[in-house]
């Protein structure tokens, strides 16, 4: 099956979140499968023309009346012959930031730089004589292209060419004022027909969920939550109505860059037959982040966006979150890692000042992530919703019992303790509260020290967890054939 991924971003070339790892390992694992995959994403300013391949002759690209001139050059995803192709356009993708800046969070001209995308992904097809079988779009960036496919190029070229359409995250929907709507080069009858009437805005992921042949979202809870109105952002009625096209596939993990036995930034490489050695880890994060040298003492740690989605104000709002009580009170270590909201970012700073047992450090480090979640007893994972999450099951496969809400993707990954046999994998919390966020970890707590050979019995379950893109891969393989025999049957 030939399957082009068209995404506005890519491990290693530019990533915000997990939607780059996704859209790589899920390439990566489909190409294993002895399929053809190619992939079209912006070229950012940050991504170095000297490193890739001009493809030659420039590229026009006709939106409406106008047409952008554009090239193309082409890479490879690492270690693989999987081409990526990336649209170059300057006044679109010439410019620090994926989606926005420090000054401007949102680009204004949004609409207009995603348009040129979608639509540059049907003329690369073209440009390179390579019709997909399947056009695989992920979020509201790449929305349009199921759009495009069904009412603007489906003949002749792509009249056999299905598409699907993946929702990482439905609370980021592309919602902007009507008056951008000319930048989706389509006629004005398809404002109301393709579904961008959104209170007389334009609302690509609306037009998205409405166009594709079939629809995914990244865990099978996520999918039956965003049908319900407090999890669907006001899309729940549209994808009720769209159900039967509907499936929620768990996202897997690169196990070449998340593995305890082979991570070349630990250490001391482990596995569940050798656990002792997780010790090591501990101790050299506990060093690392200036916490005193205790295997004995539990290690909480978080690896996180501050936002309000990963339940920060629960743990940390100034004079309720939790995570002053559970400093002060429980025999535990803290670490959190992670950027976001200024006022979290402000309060953990001077939460570290004041709790002796509490590290921070804002930003992002890839080695120290990898150390967190070899070196940690516990992962703290209180979000309100979570599509998917990944961390959590680099957790599991780590040996760090997770502690959770139960919701998305959490739900389907992490199975409650059990304390009459010791069976779970980790720590499930129902209600997002300063007091259940307590509880629960109180409850951790209390099990660490006084069952501890209930926590090596989760551990060692926890590590046996499968999560390869092997079975991922072969589900996205069926919603892809139930896309083409859809088209087929429109």
């Amino acid at each position: 099956m030939r399957i082009l991924m068209i995404a506005s971003e890519a491990v290693p070339f530019a990533k915000t979140g997990g939607l780059a790892d996704v859209v790589s390992a899920l390439s990566y694992a489909l190409q294993k499968l002895g399929h053809d995959v190619r992939i079209v994403m912006p070229r950012y300013y940050k991504i170095d023309r000297k490193d890739l391949i001009p493809i030659p002759g420039a590229m026009g690209v006709t939106i409406g009346n106008q047409e952008y001139w554009t090239e193309v050059f082409e890479s490879a995803l690492p270690n693989s012959d999987i081409p990526v192709y990336f649209i170059d356009h300057e006044e679109s993708f010439g410019r620090d930031g994926l989606y926005g800046s420090m000054f401007e969070p949102d680009f204004s001209d949004n609409p207009k730089r995603f348009s040129i995308l979608c639509h540059a992904a049907f003329q690369v097809c073209r440009k390179q004589q390579w019709i997909p079988d399947v056009m695989h779009s992920h979020d509201w960036q790449t929305a349009l292209v199921s759009v495009l496919l069904k009412f603007n190029e489906q003949y002749p070229d792509f009249a056999d060419t299905a598409s699907v359409f993946t929702i990482h995250n439905i609370g980021y929907q592309g919602i902007y004022g009507k008056s951008h709507y000319p930048d989706t080069g389509l006629d004005w009858k398809y404002f109301y027909n393709a579904g961008f009437e959104d209170w007389d805005r334009i609302n690509f992921l609306k037009a998205g969920l409405l166009s594709a042949d079939q629809l995914t979202t990244v865990s099978p809870t996520y999918a039956e939550e965003i049908q319900r109105i407090e999890y669907g952002f006001r899309m729940h009625g549209i994808l009720c109505y769209r159900k039967d096209a509907l499936t929620g596939i768990l996202n897997g993990v690169d196990t070449n860059v998340w593995n305890p036995k082979t991570d070349k930034h630990i250490p001391e490489n482990y596995t569940s037959r050798s656990l002792r050695k997780k010790a090591e880890n501990k101790k050299a994060l506990q060093q690392k982040m200036g916490l005193p040298q205790n295997e004995n003492i539990p290690v909480f740690s978080m690896i996180s966006r501050l936002t309000d989605q990963k339940g920060i104000a629960e743990l940390f709002g100034p004079a309720y979150g939790a995570a002053f009580k559970l400093c002060t009170n429980l025999q535990l270590q803290m670490i959190v890692l992670g950027s976001g909201d200024r006022w979290c970012e402000d309060e953990l700073r001077a939460l570290s000042q004041r709790l002796p047992n509490l590290r921070v450090y804002i930003g992002y480090d890839e080695n120290l992530s990898h150390l967190i979640e070899a070196g940690s007893d516990f992962f703290l994972m209180p979000s309100r919703y979570e599509p998917c999450g990944l961390n959590q099951m680099y957790s599991l496969l780590y040996g760090t019992l997770p502690i959770v809400r139960n919701t998305g993707g959490l739900a389907d990954t992490v199975q409650n303790y059990d304390e009459q046999t010791g069976n779970g994998t980790g720590f499930v919390l129902d209600l997002l509260s300063p007091d259940s966020i307590y509880n629960t970890v109180d409850w951790a707590v209390n099990t660490w020290f006084k069952r501890h050979e209930h926590i090596e019995k989760m551990q060692k379950k926890a590590m046996s967890q499968d999560f390869t893109w092997d079975t991922s891969a072969k589900k996205y393989l069926e919603v892809y054939q139930k896309a083409v025999t859809a088209k087929q049957h429109r």
